[in-house]
């Protein structure tokens, strides 16, 4: 009896790490190898030191990297000043309506980015719809355009990005207790200041998960400055792209990548810490 207990609490040991063990291996073999086979591409220089790749990253692409962040930064900002209060009707206004709002704010993942991207450059081509509007309000001169523009770039990005910052808010506020919402203004609180006091602090957490799943696939992006925007609005995922697929300097390619990984998990850890978030709903 006793054997058969203790074999019994060893397996019990056991079950956690058995269940979790293909989760490891996954990651093991999709992250964790690929991740090493980069680091030791980075540092093949082929006779040049060990560093030349990421000293040429710094030295020759600096510019495109700021610019990647300026983008990636204002359309996690775009996608925060529509996205919030669509989620928080969504929550708290839509009633009926909310299976057909969130079918509507996923309904764009029916087709692929890159058909979205497609879309949205005709939209924004010379002769499409969006041009002639502004055309027409004198907001764009009659030579003027959209597309190959900053603000193309800035929008597509925002446009593709938008439903990850929608889906996190929307959870967040959706969790919230209506009852403390009640228990405010009973207190005299206006519905502004209960707003302020009671559903923006408890919806941070999905501001914060939102805010990541916009800004990073946003750095790392090369489809909407390709398509959208010129040479000028050249961003450090096309760069990436052409060192690996064209030029085929893997060490730049490599040491390059590393440096934008590097880049944003110093920038979300400085915003985990400055926003004080822990929880991530």
């Amino acid at each position: 009896m006793a054997g058969t207990a203790a074999g019994g609490a060893r397996r019990n040991r056991l079950a956690p790490y058995l269940l979790i063990a293909p989760g490891i291996v996954w990651l093991l073999v999709f992250f964790v190898a690929p991740i090493l086979t980069l680091a030791q591409t980075s540092v093949e220089g082929h006779g040049a030191p060990w560093w030349d790749g990421y000293q040429r990253a710094l030295s020759n692409y600096g510019t495109h990297f700021f610019r990647s962040f300026r983008y990636s930064l204002a359309a996690t900002v775009l996608a925060l000043v529509l996205g919030y209060p669509l989620s928080y009707v969504i929550a708290f206004r839509a009633g009926r309506l909310k299976n057909l709002l969130l079918g509507l704010v996923v309904l764009p993942f029916f087709t692929t980015f890159l058909v979205r991207t497609f879309a949205w450059k005709t939209i924004l081509n010379d002769g499409g719809p969006a041009a002639w509007l502004l055309q027409q309000l004198h907001l764009l001169s009659p030579n003027g355009r959209l597309l190959d523009t900053t603000l193309a770039v800035v929008g597509g990005l925002t446009y593709n990005f938008l439903p990850f910052m929608i889906l996190p808010i929307y959870v967040s506020l959706e969790k919230i207790d209506r009852r403390l919402v009640e228990a405010a203004e009973d207190l005299y609180s206006t519905p502004l200041g209960a707003f302020r006091k009671v559903v923006l602090p408890l919806s941070m957490p999905g501001v914060f998960a939102g805010s990541l799943l916009t800004f990073i696939p946003a750095a790392g992006d090369f489809i909407n400055a390709q398509l959208l925007g010129g040479p000028n609005q050249q961003m450090i995922g096309t760069v990436i792209q052409n060192q690996f697929l064209e030029v085929r300097d893997y060490s730049l390619a490599s040491a390059l990548s590393f440096v934008l990984m590097v880049v944003i998990t110093l920038g979300v850890v400085a915003y985990a810490r400055v926003l004080g978030t822990e929880e991530l709903a």
